[in-house]
């Protein structure tokens, strides 16, 4: 069989891809999958839980992040084209479903960043720049469609210029959290441990179903830059490498700064919404400032260094943000010149290289997902946030339920593709992060389900016992909305599809069977 790469969309991937240029090294994904990892809006979402919540952490550490990593090592060695999650999957499952899955994954993004992203950097500059009140609404939104659009222009950017601002992401990230720990210690020192008993560490049933929504969405992205794939220097060599690496970092990012709150910190000073922030200002008034019946208040070099690391923390949630618009954008336009999207976002840019188009689209849709939360819950913090970051998991996470399991459905259908890297255990491993992601969703959908319903302790914060149906629909509507439009993105590319497989007729007519 010959194997010719292209031939999934034959005339407009050959047009398209050959504007792609190959800027991305090995550090270069290895930062870039740091910055898409480690999410500093969550980690107090996490401590929040108390102790078992670091527990748990380590336990799906092992189940839940390992395996996938090893699972996108294989595919993305063996599959390097550009769009690779939405490649998999189409390539396993057909158009339709790539259709729609690619769709839940792309539009998870803007969401997040016209979300919790938004609101989290706006809620750091409240605390350091505005002694911890609230903007007025005209102010929230002088701060956060710029914070939109400033992310929707480094995804614009080349990848050549782009990938720097992934790469100060990642320092930034090393910088915030290691002064972090670094800052819990000496306050450790100062004013005494309040850590938990060795009870509080006992994992519970409650709390892996109150955390493990929050816990997988902190570990799934190790195939963002497979959406690069034509990108990348040496995908072959590069992608285990960076993968590898990253999944350490990312880990002890992760747990250390959550260990450090719950040993230092009482656990009711720790809120989901902006509680990392919050732990920050803190824990810095070892360099100036106090704690009083108020909160912690910083002065001198207290209040210049929260100020600065206010501002690293807004650089943080900004390039998570840039790094999953340019990867997820990446497949979207993919989708759209190989007959699973409008045509018409399936454009890459000749000068830049990137796929502007859907760029815009990404920054449109972000700005009306922050003026829709922000008017829906009337400006409340904890109700905007929850309601946000629960259709943010629950949409990304639904699209790993096909993304998984094409590394198994490619292993019988196209056997003869070469892969450098092999899963073990793929099947045992595969049926495992399947099994975790179904009963994630079910319980980001209905919280509690199967035990209490948006009983006590299973409620976001913000909402009470009994809005458990308006909850329901403000998760399961805007699903429902998404998977349509991914059928209607299908419809749309009907005549791209049609072309590209007269296309790929013609060609096995005169040089025989290719690779689909």
């Amino acid at each position: 069989m010959a194997l010719d790469l292209q031939a999934p969309a034959l005339a407009p991937a050959a047009r398209e891809s050959s504007k792609l240029k190959r800027h991305f090294g090995r550090f270069d994904i290895l930062f870039f999958l740091i910055c898409t990892i480690v999410g500093v809006d969550t980690i107090a979402t996490v401590a929040a839980s108390g102790g078992e919540a670091f527990t748990w952490m380590v336990v799906l550490a092992v189940v839940f992040f390992i395996p996938q990593a090893l699972l996108f090592s294989e595919l993305g060695t063996a599959f390097p084209q550009e769009g690779g999650p939405y490649l998999w999957t189409r390539m396993a499952f057909g158009h339709l479903a790539g259709a729609i899955n690619n769709f839940l994954y792309w539009v998870t993004n803007p969401v997040w960043l016209g979300g919790t992203l938004a609101f989290s950097g706006a809620y750091a500059l409240q605390v350091f720049f505005n002694d911890g009140k609230s903007f007025s609404t005209p102010v929230f939104y002088l701060i956060t469609i710029p914070f939109i659009w400033v992310a929707v222009l480094a995804a614009v950017l080349s990848f050549r210029v782009g990938k720097w601002i992934t790469t100060i992401g990642a320092f930034a990230r090393f910088l915030l959290l290691g002064l972090f720990v670094v800052t819990v210690a000496i306050y450790a020192a100062q004013n005494g441990v309040h850590g938990l008993s060795a009870g509080a560490y006992v994992p519970t049933a409650g709390g892996f179903v109150a955390l493990v929504g929050v816990l997988l969405f902190n570990y799934v992205g190790f195939e963002l830059p497979s959406s690069a794939g034509e990108e990348m220097k040496d995908s072959t060599r590069d992608v285990p490498f960076a993968i590898a690496r990253s999944a350490v970092f990312s880990f002890l990012l992760y747990a250390v700064p959550i260990l450090g709150i719950l040993l230092v910190l009482p656990l009711g000073q720790v809120t989901n919404f902006g509680g990392f922030v919050d732990a920050i200002k803190t824990v810095f008034t070892v360099y100036g400032g106090q704690v009083t019946k108020a909160g912690p208040e910083l002065t001198g070099a207290g209040a210049a260094i929260g100020g600065v690391m206010g501002i690293v923390f807004v650089i943080c949630v900004l390039t998570s943000g840039v790094t999953w618009i340019m990867g997820s954008d990446r497949a979207l336009a993919v989708s759209g010149y190989d007959g699973a999207a409008p045509r018409f976002l399936g454009v890459i840019s000749e000068r830049l290289g990137t796929p502007v188009r859907v760029n815009i689209f990404s920054g449109i849709v972000s700005t009306l997902v922050l003026v829709l939360a922000n008017t829906i819950t009337g400006g409340d913090a904890a109700k905007f946030f929850g309601a946000v970051l629960g259709v943010t998991i629950s949409t990304t996470l639904i699209s790993y339920l096909l993304i998984f399991p094409s590394l198994w459905k490619l292993r019988r259908s196209h056997p003869d593709v070469p892969r450098p890297y092999r899963m073990p255990a793929y099947r045992i491993l595969t049926v495992v992060l399947m099994a975790l992601l179904a009963f994630t969703v079910v319980q980001l959908m209905a919280p509690g389900a199967f035990f209490d319903w948006f009983g006590k302790g299973f409620h976001p914060d913000g909402w009470s016992a009994d809005e458990g149906g308006v909850y329901l629909l403000t998760e399961l509507v805007p699903v429902v909305v998404f998977i349509v439009v991914g059928v209607l993105f299908w419809v749309a590319g009907r005549r791209t599809r049609r072309d590209n497989e007269a296309m790929a007729h013609d060609l096995e007519k005169s040089t025989g069977p290719v690779f689909r």
